[in-house]
């Protein structure tokens, strides 16, 4: 069989992780033992593989023989098939488990992944093994935001999969799970007013949360500085959904050349970018008790952000752009969240970036997740800080943010949880 890609399979996914057949399947599966807690941890950036059989029995009747399935490859691998669309990225750097001492294998079949990626009581088991209480899941087949759904040709089509793709993950996954698993939706993207009235739907069926593109412009949508979008920013106000903006879910900066080992380390760079873009697109103006959390992008860059903000104030062509009573930074502390995975150099900045304004990631299961040392990280990063903002960044911030609770036997004890 051979692949193609959906049209905005490129643009989405110009990072460039190379999927190939290995020589060897690597040993994934090995239960690692339990991790000693000292904190409790939230984190608002993990991610999900799809299970084959995400949409099996999800589609109206209209499109039952059309159900997206996974298909065996004439050379050994495992594509997604969604009618004449093959999607051949499976699981994008689901790599937890794989020994770091050798090159990293990128998946291209089930049995190369770690089954905590895909399936639910072993995700549980592996958060338990790193003393995780509750996580936020990202797609990793759909793409961030869905936007490799949103490119199939049958738009009709291309809407019930996302429907389905919401549907599973509110029943099967976080469903399955309410207490440890938040859950995260993903939106439609050509129809604002629809995507409208699919977060207040799922709002009312326990969604905390919405992935969107970092620029939905640069992938062929409606610029996201346009009112074309207000629908969304007003459905997510009015139901509390946060934003959730990941890097590289938008491709990579033209100023790169695409390498990964540069994105890798600018990553901290795409995140200040975006979060400019959208500060100045001024959706938070406009609607002032929106929540945007940035994912995956690190906190070393905001203080030097509000810095230059300050600084910007005696330019004639920045202030122009806001309201005399307005002070843009004003704007960027009252709305927008972020996370930390491994910013030691940051935390004296703190209260810089706004104490109340830092959360947690562990990344699972991609290459530069903690798991399972999660708890180590965490003591590394907080464990010479206050217990008030050591609390805040491990667990707190995001807790109140995605209004998910930790219950107070969990508050007192991080081990009062996941016990074999």
């Amino acid at each position: 069989m051979s692949t193609t890609e959906s049209p905005l399979e490129a643009a989405a996914f110009a990072a460039g992780i190379a999927a190939f057949a290995p020589s060897r399947v690597p040993e994934v599966n090995s239960r690692p033992e339990r991790r000693p807690r000292q904190h409790v941890i939230v984190s608002v950036d993990d991610h999900l593989v799809e299970p084959a059989d995400l949409f099996s029995g999800r589609l109206s009747a209209k499109y039952s023989d059309r159900a997206p399935r996974v298909v065996d490859t004439d050379d050994g691998n495992q594509v997604w098939v969604f009618d004449d669309t093959v999607l051949s990225v499976i699981a994008i750097n689901a790599v937890a488990g794989q020994e770091k001492e050798g090159p990293l294998v990128e998946p291209t079949r089930f049995d190369m992944i770690r089954e905590g990626a895909y399936d639910v009581e072993q995700r549980i088991a592996d958060m338990d093994v790193d003393g995780v209480y509750a996580s936020l899941n990202f797609p990793s087949l759909v793409g961030f935001a869905g936007v490799r759904l949103q490119g199939l040709p049958d738009r009709d089509y291309a809407l019930a999969t996302v429907k389905a793709w919401n549907d599973w993950h509110i029943e099967e996954w976080a469903g399955a799970h309410p207490d440890r698993l938040i859950p995260c939706q993903i939106p439609w993207l050509h129809d604002a007013d629809v995507a409208a009235a699919e977060i207040r739907r799922n709002a009312d069926r326990g969604f905390k949360a919405v992935s969107f593109p970092e620029l939905p412009g640069k992938l062929g949508f409606t610029p996201l500085a346009s009112p074309f979008w207000d629908p969304i920013w007003r459905a997510c106000e009015e139901t509390d959904t946060v934003i959730c903006i990941h890097t590289g879910s938008s491709g990579l900066p033209a100023l790169t050349e695409g390498t990964m080992a540069v994105a890798t380390v600018f990553g901290a760079g795409y995140a200040m970018m975006t979060a400019m873009e959208w500060l100045h697109a001024r959706m938070a103006l406009r609607f002032p008790n929106l929540k945007i959390c940035m994912s995956e992008g690190g906190i070393g860059w905001v203080a030097a952000v509000y810095d230059r903000l300050d600084h910007a104030e005696g330019y004639r062509d920045a202030k122009v752009q806001w309201p005399d009573d307005v002070r843009p930074a004003d704007v960027f502390r009252r709305n927008f969240w972020f996370c930390t995975l491994n910013d030691p150099s940051a935390m004296p900045q703190r209260d810089r970036i706004g104490i109340d304004r830092i959360t947690f990631e562990v990344d699972y299961p991609h290459a530069d997740t903690s798991w399972p040392d999660s708890q180590a990280r965490a003591q590394w990063l907080l464990g010479d800080l206050p217990v008030e903002d050591a609390e805040r960044i491990a667990w707190r911030n995001a807790s109140e943010l995605f209004r998910h609770p930790v219950p107070a036997a969990v508050q007192a004890d991080p081990d009062a949880f996941g016990q074999a």
